[in-house]
């Protein structure tokens, strides 16, 4: 009975201090923050994350994950409850995203802040308790999305190649290798007859230079003949300028042609009008007579029959 009530009681010791260690534990890592309570709502895919686990704001453990849940008002959004300490500087610009731990792979909620795009970090005002935060694709949601995408595009771009390389396309790529071989050929010919030909054009640049030579000895000896002609032409030009030359000569004879024809205007036109009018009325007074005489004959002998009576006068008569 002894043996069972010493081992009863050492038992009992035991638990005891099972229990005494347990309780000291859990006081030495008790939480004794602050903590607000926040809720995370969006629609993302949260494989990996556990209740209880870290909550961080900029890397900083901050908080805990309480539960996880959907959301019953809107489809496909889930719903998360974090415990944060209420001094982590929670304001309207904070958003959550799913992040992962290390080599662990222990998925954590990750709290940032919009950051404008002048790179200054805007003051926010502090949330409320029980508000909610809006809950990002992570870092492994934009993979996997990018991912599929990429996945498509290697899918068409491997499509094109076996398009691209099909054996029409391998004959073609082959015709056309065969065709800048031969223009590689003829190329290479055409070298060959250029550095024959250079000789012969060096020589031929070689007399057209000569010639141009020659040719610009010739304009010289002309530009010296033309300095003369032009000296000549002045000189010529001098005499006749100068005075008593044919210039002024000239100059004489147009004065005293135009005193000629001032002098036959005034007095000699006049006078050869005069005489012109006078013959133009003996003119015309011989062709009467001559009418007369064609007219009655007897009037040279009679004289001039007198004129018949007009309208009125004694005599007159109607024919």
């Amino acid at each position: 009975m002894e043996n069972k009530s010493h081992a009863l009681a050492a038992g009992l010791f035991v638990v005891f201090v099972s229990a005494l260690l347990v309780a000291l534990a859990v006081w030495l890592t008790r939480d004794t923050r602050q903590l607000r309570s926040y809720e995370l709502a969006g629609q993302v895919n949260l494989s990996g994350l556990q209740p209880q686990a870290n909550v961080r704001y900029q890397g900083v453990p901050v908080g805990k994950v309480t539960a996880i849940k959907l959301d019953p008002q809107t489809r496909g959004q889930v719903l998360v409850r974090i415990a944060v300490d209420e001094l982590a500087p929670i304001s309207a610009t904070t958003f959550a995203t799913l992040a992962y731990q290390g080599v662990t792979g222990l998925a954590f909620i990750q709290l940032d802040d919009s950051v404008p795009a002048d790179g200054t970090q805007a003051p926010g005002m502090q949330l409320a308790n029980n508000s909610r935060i809006p809950l990002r694709p992570g870092l492994m949601s934009k993979l996997t999305d990018r991912g599929e995408r990429v996945l498509g595009q290697l899918d068409e771009a491997a499509q094109r190649l076996n398009q691209l390389l099909s054996s029409q396309n391998q004959q073609a790529l082959i015709t056309t290798m065969d065709n800048f071989g031969k223009a590689a050929l003829e190329i290479q010919q055409l070298t060959v007859q250029t550095r024959s030909l250079l000789p012969t054009v060096a020589q031929e640049t070689r007399d057209s230079l000569a010639a141009l030579k020659a040719a610009s000895v010739r304009l010289g000896d002309s530009a010296d003949v033309a300095r003369t002609s032009a000296g000549a032409f002045q000189r010529l030009t001098e005499r006749m300028a100068a005075p008593g030359g044919a210039l002024d000569q000239l100059g004489q004879g147009v004065e005293v042609w135009v005193a000629t024809n001032h002098v036959l205007q005034g007095v000699a036109l006049p006078r050869l009008n005069l005489l012109a009018q006078d013959v133009a009325r003996s003119t015309r007074q011989i062709g009467d007579l001559a009418q007369t005489l064609r007219d009655t004959p007897q009037a040279l002998l009679l004289g001039a029959p007198a004129p018949l009576p007009g309208p009125g006068e004694p005599g007159f008569s109607v024919p």
